[in-house]
């Protein structure tokens, strides 16, 4: 076995499996084939995208040795952007709302992040806070929603490790959205390959910006921004389908008990002081463990749909 000059390498090379358990389970006739991309140093499939961002930036000139690197994130991007930089030697900056969960500050400022709390505001509040702290400490603003070096990310590695996985067999590609840069870099590279091929968005039913339904909270994580991003590639896309939480994680359990994946993960949010019933006069941590669901979990539940309404077209011979 090869050593490796950087951990990024191994990240580069996921995994695509055949999902045999989950489509024996629910009688489908064609295949399910994932792409695995959760084997970073985060965790994330975020992990490769920071990493690249970086990359891209220095290349150009615009992101200097030294330079702080500043983002509105709290969530899986933000994590990796963290890493990303103190591998690379950049101070990172996150901007974040004032509503994120006290341990999960504290999770990203153990990975080497500097937090600004953002006090009011959606989205755009968060953006222009970020902007204008990248203004004052001359840093680079990477601006993950609305760069084209994420998408690009994704026209470099994710999309030719799919076709090369998978090649032929190939007739729809289901996808969540989030930031955008996934669906539509994959999207771009494959249908100029192949333009018959199927590309499928997905978003939180609880929060379907995207189909222009209901916005609302949801817990599937990494998906389903309240928004629609500026990466996100509407021309690309061929159908947009929603899923609730519920049946996310319900999809989740079955691909962990039947194929072995993890596509159910879970975290501890704040503890809270909370009274003992048991022993007077004392307080105990409470620490609630909430499940999330990893993006790819909602792909499979709407992938199983997706072909029981949808393809309707005999299958092809694999």
């Amino acid at each position: 076995m090869a050593i490796l000059q950087s951990y990024y390498q191994d990240v580069y090379r996921s995994p695509v499996v055949r999902l045999s358990g989950y489509s024996g389970r629910h009688e489908l006739a064609s295949s399910i084939l994932a792409y695995l991309d959760f084997g970073g140093a985060t965790g994330t499939c975020k992990d490769g995208v920071a990493e690249t961002m970086l990359a891209f930036a220095t290349e150009r000139g615009t992101l200097q040795p030294g330079m702080p690197v500043v983002e509105a994130s709290s969530g899986s991007f933000g994590a990796a952007l963290a890493v990303s930089c103190a591998t690379t030697g950049h101070p990172c900056i996150l901007v974040v709302p004032s509503s994120l969960p006290l341990s999960r500050r504290q999770h990203l400022q153990n990975l080497g992040a500097r937090i600004v709390v953002c006090g009011s505001g959606g989205r755009r509040a968060l953006e222009q806070v970020a902007k204008d702290t990248a203004a004052r400490y001359n840093g680079y603003f990477t601006n993950y929603f609305a760069n084209d070096d994420n998408p690009e990310y994704h026209r470099r590695v994710t999309g030719p490790q799919i076709l090369k996985a998978a090649g032929d067999a190939i007739d729809a590609v289901v996808i969540g959205v989030g930031s955008g840069g996934t669906i539509t870099g994959v999207a771009e590279y494959l249908k100029a390959w192949n333009s018959m091929i199927r590309i499928v968005a997905v978003e939180p039913s609880e929060c379907a910006a995207i189909s222009g339904g209901f916005i609302g909270h949801h817990s599937i994580a990494g998906i389903g921004p309240g928004f629609v991003p500026e990466n996100y590639n509407p021309y690309v896309v061929d159908t947009v389908l929603t899923v609730s939480t519920a049946d996310a994680e319900r999809a989740a359990r079955e691909v962990l008990f039947y194929d072995g994946i993890p596509a159910l993960c879970a975290f501890l949010p704040d503890a809270a002081p909370t009274n003992d019933s048991n022993r007077p006069g004392r307080t105990a941590a409470a620490t609630k463990v909430t499940q999330v669901v990893r993006p790819f979990a909602c792909s499979m539940y709407v992938v199983r749909g997706f072909v029981e309404r949808v393809g309707t077209d005999k299958p092809k011979e694999r």
